[in-house]
């Protein structure tokens, strides 16, 4: 039988819900939640598409969404159907959970959260008041879920009375591996286009080109508002660097295949969902040693980054240098992700924690 088999879960992200139109990895990651607790026999409900989002840290704003959230929790208590269990993804200090805590509460039922952040810098200043609506949000959760060990130490740290803090790796949804790359074609990246970390990784990357020896070549997946700052950073390399655009699943799927390795810096990534799928394809991966990031990568020796640029282009150079290496590593990538990154997995690992709390609610 499956582990979720008949159990009724409200779902809810209060950053982004996952049918939100402007795609991004909390996006991507809500889906694949909501699909992971599906595959393993639950029948999921997103139960609110109320963002309690406040990306500049205002007080009038946290002041509306408060009401808003009283609001809402009000009519969920009412009108939302029977569940067994309260699932929360992404519970922080600039998205709070204002709701899911006293709908919980209310109708008796398990409440955890996935990939909830405990901020003690944050109780002073713009976001102070909505920090600490997330630190009691987290303080109600019966178990909270971590990606990556970043997020450990401070979960284990203000755990509240018997609360369980567990390990939840990032997955892939899938049951199976997706097809080998043949590892002969140019170098792959795939990123959206945006300020910020994003663009830093960029920058990161056409560093490393101008020190990266060798008739090498690489495409680049992705769009967004920095194109044409990308295509600024890339444009001294003319021909060698080519643009793919936003690709869809299928087609991002393809472009693994035909690629040799796959190179990104990933600054400020939270692990990053594309190291999942490169590997998966048996990609070996050029980045650089970064916390989130390292939880998500095949264990072996990366550049640090404050080597800069002149290491990770060292280190992809090794790679591209050795077809006999590349070709070890993608096997032995393929085979961590499917030990540790694949849709059963952590099923398994939700559902072993989940399961009890529901067996002796009240």
């Amino acid at each position: 039988m499956q582990p979720g088999a008949g159990k009724q879960v409200a779902f809810y992200a209060p950053m982004k819900p996952p049918h939100h139109p402007v795609p991004s990895g909390d996006r991507e990651i809500a889906r694949n939640l909501m699909g992971l607790l599906r595959s393993s026999g639950a029948d999921v409900q997103l139960v609110s598409d109320f963002r309690s989002y406040d990306k500049r840290g205002e007080a009038a704003l946290q002041t509306d969404l408060r009401r808003a959230a009283e609001a809402e929790a009000a009519r969920l208590i009412r009108e939302m159907p029977a569940a067994d269990l309260w699932v929360t993804y992404h519970n922080y200090y600039k998205a709070p959970d204002l709701i899911g805590p006293a709908v919980a509460r209310a109708r008796a039922i398990p409440y955890v959260q996935i990939e909830s952040t405990r901020a003690k810098k944050r109780l002073t200043g713009a976001w102070s008041g909505f920090a600490e609506a997330a630190h009691a949000a987290a303080d109600a959760a019966a178990a909270i879920f971590y990606f990556t060990g970043q997020d450990r130490f401070a979960l284990e740290r203000d755990r509240c009375g018997g609360q369980i803090v567990a390990p939840l790796p990032p997955f892939l949804p899938i049951e199976g591996l997706p097809a080998a790359s043949f590892l002969d074609g140019p170098m792959l990246t795939a990123g959206m286009m945006r300020p910020g970390d994003k663009l830093a990784s960029y920058r990161i990357i056409a560093k490393t080109l101008a020190h990266l020896p060798g008739d090498w070549r690489l495409d680049i997946a992705g769009d967004g508002p920095a194109r044409s700052d990308v295509e600024a950073l890339m444009a001294p390399f003319g021909g060698r660097v080519r643009f793919l655009g936003q690709l869809s699943r299928e087609d991002l799927s393809a472009a693994y295949i035909k690629s040799s390795l796959f190179l990104w810096p990933g600054v400020n990534e939270a692990f990053g969902m594309v190291y999942l799928e490169a590997q998966a394809h048996g990609l070996p991966v050029a980045a650089q040693n970064r916390p989130g990031v390292r939880d998500v990568l095949l264990p072996r020796p990366y550049p640090d980054p404050e080597d800069g640029a002149a290491a990770l282009a060292a280190f992809t150079a090794g790679l591209l240098a050795s077809p006999a290496l590349c070709s070890g590593i993608g096997r032995e990538a393929r085979e961590y992700i499917a030990r540790n990154h694949l849709a059963p997995a952590a099923a398994r690992r939700f559902w072993d924690i989940a399961a009890p709390l529901m067996e002796t609610k009240t």
